[in-house]
């Protein structure tokens, strides 16, 4: 299973693989400082297979064509004038009068592994205000998409690799689980051997800083989403007086090593699940299709899964549903309320024996398009999240850990507990126990906390705020549902956002929306 909110958690042919890897990193910087370089903004092609697949963006909703370029960037930043890499760019150039444009507002949709390339034209019109004073600009991290991206394993061994037993029991299905998973972080070594060690946030950061100074803008405007408030906060760490109107939204707690960011997000995603059950069984007019009570909808969930890790029933042929897509397909619907209809048809149909809307809503998570092709989400989500993170857990150590990850969530904290092994073969070390976002000096940075928040608890944005140091960060809760609170277009969220980041207006600290 996926971590589903660090998401923490398609490959080529070797041939192509290879060719689109030296292509990503082995160009040498024409100019010593990549600082004056010019980018090239022409359409934007169709995705690549690695950003997910498709068809190039729509026009913008209020006319005009998105804009691509790529950037060079140092492979090595220690080098910073040895090989370079390509980072792919994405831009809506503002729609309102030149001279009230602030400059560029970069975003990060999280992951790590998501493509903002492909993100950004997804939510346009939610943007459509903040157009009108900043071009929008996105950007596939390195190792995602088509910034040198990271690659493993192949269409047919993903597939596999999702359908596993994510929950071992006994010590033969543990030596599986650990095989399947050394199997693939050896791929991953042999596939990405040389963009590997130059994937972490701290590199993602220093990528920005040099596409704020090319894009031709004296502060960082930011907007950063999930997996995206992290790499904020480390910009703002690393360059605190480039900071300058910047939004974080579902916030990663900062303070927290791997196993604690598990176990809250274990939680978290008990919490949404309870709020679905509560929502679905207590209006009085309308029958809940999938129980009678609260804990009648969870308890029955509960047979599912047990069910199909003994018997998988029919999914999308010709795969079968197993326990961990089901898993995995349940947690994808808890990230928004918009999806909790499918959430109630999945289940409904999968007590029938049919598994199809689980197994599209576990294939949206892992990131695999419907011509079975997957995009590089979970290369790249481990990639940087080992790079990233220094504990390396055990087998006895997550066994010891079980009853605690249990008592947290019996649903998902097993999968969460088990996840923590993801990194224990990677073949880069780890940086550091948590990310340093202290940002001394900086601009003031909004943080928005959801309080229904499954992926990224609302616990970490007042962490973050406190990290962040005085005077820096500035607290908005949410009191909603869902991953992120911008989107979900509550009217006083928006204000507040809308207000700092268009007029420089900083909200007062402590607002609370619902």
């Amino acid at each position: 299973m996926v971590n589903p909110c660090r998401l923490r958690a398609a490959a080529l042919t070797t041939t192509a693989l290879l060719s689109a890897v030296l292509a990503g990193c082995g160009g040498r910087a024409e100019n010593g400082d990549l600082t004056a370089q010019q980018l090239d903004w022409q359409d934007c092609p169709a995705p690549s297979e690695a950003e997910g697949g498709g068809s190039a963006p729509s026009p913008l909703p209020s006319g005009g064509e998105w804009q691509c370029a790529t950037m060079k960037a140092p492979l090595d930043w220690s080098r910073p004038k040895g090989d370079t890499i390509g980072i792919a760019l994405i831009r809506a150039r503002a729609s309102g009068p030149e001279e009230r444009r602030l400059g560029s507002l970069v975003f990060n949709f999280g992951g790590p592994g998501g493509s903002g390339v492909i993100t950004l034209p997804s939510f346009a019109a939610d943007y459509a205000a903040l157009r009108t004073r900043y071009d929008l600009v996105s950007f596939d991290p390195r190792g995602v998409g088509r910034s040198a991206p990271v690659q493993c394993e192949s269409n047919s061994q993903l597939d596999v690799y999702f359908q596993q037993d994510a929950t071992p029991d006994d010590k033969a299905e543990r030596a599986r689980f650990l095989e399947r998973t050394k199997r693939f972080n050896a791929a991953c070594e042999k596939n990405s051997k040389k963009i590997l060690p130059h994937v972490r946030t701290t590199d993602a950061a220093r990528d920005m800083d040099l596409m704020r100074q090319v894009l031709g803008d004296r502060k960082l405007h930011y907007f950063g989403i999930s997996y995206g408030t992290e790499l904020g906060g480390v910009y703002a760490h690393l360059f605190p007086g480039h900071v300058g109107r910047a939004v974080l939204d579902a916030v990663v707690d900062p303070t927290q090593d791997p196993e604690q960011g598990a176990l809250g997000q274990a939680e978290g995603f008990q919490l949404a699940l309870d709020n679905f059950a509560k929502d679905c069984t207590s209006d009085e007019t309308t029958e809940c299709p999938i129980g009678d009570t609260e804990q009648d909808v969870k308890a029955r969930i509960a047979k599912l899964l047990a069910d199909l890790e003994k018997k998988p029933i029919p999914g999308i042929f010709p795969r079968r549903l197993t326990e961990t897509q089901a898993t995995n397909g349940i947690a994808q619907s808890l990230y928004s309320k918009d999806f909790w209809e499918y959430l109630t048809e999945g289940l409904e149909q999968a007590y029938d024996g049919d598994g199809k809307v689980l197994m599209l809503l576990s294939d949206s998570l892992n990131g695999r398009s419907e011509n079975g092709e997957y995009s590089n989400l979970l290369a790249a989500n481990t990639a940087i999240s080992c790079s990233d993170a220094k504990p390396r857990y055990t087998t006895d150590y997550v066994q010891r850990k079980l009853p605690e990850f249990r008592a947290a969530s019996a649903l998902f904290g097993p999968f969460m507990a088990w996840g923590m092994l993801s990194c224990t073969d990677w073949a880069v070390p780890g940086a550091a126990d948590h990310p340093d976002v202290s940002a001394r000096g900086s601009a003031p940075i909004l943080v928005v906390g959801n309080t229904g928040d499954p992926a990224t608890p609302y616990e970490g944005a007042r962490k973050m705020v406190d990290a962040l140091g005085k005077g820096v960060g500035v607290e908005l809760t949410y009191k909603g549902q869902g991953h992120g609170s911008y989107d979900s277009k509550n009217k006083c969220v928006r204000s507040a956002v809308n207000g700092y980041l268009l007029d420089g207006k900083v909200p007062k600290a402590g607002v609370v929306c619902s």
